[in-house]
């Protein structure tokens, strides 16, 4: 690598389990770092679907504030990324 060359930082990946409503500004902190994350929402599922739909509602609104993205992974998770990474998702054409 030549001195013109600048070497990129990592991106980093962090898998977070959910467990009540206090978890958000921990996350909202990991999502300023600009860190993929993964976040495991069964454990709360479980005990309050209600609580993690507004858990959910709120990210959603504050991750697409900051450019990033947000989407579910299946049933028990959810991938926030920053505004460098997008989420593909399949485009479904109506013939």
């Amino acid at each position: 690598m030549n001195s013109m060359q600048t070497q990129k930082s990592p991106l980093y990946l962090k898998a977070i389990t959910i467990r009540d409503i206090k978890d958000i500004s921990s996350i909202k902190d990991e999502i300023k770092k600009d860190i993929i994350l993964i976040l495991r929402v069964t454990p709360l599922a479980q005990k309050d679907v209600g609580e993690l739909r507004k858990i959910i509602e709120e990210l959603y609104r504050y991750v697409r504030s900051t450019g990033g993205d947000i989407a579910r992974l299946g049933e028990e998770r959810v991938v926030v990324t920053p505004p460098s990474v997008k989420i593909w998702r399949r485009s479904y054409d109506l013939e």
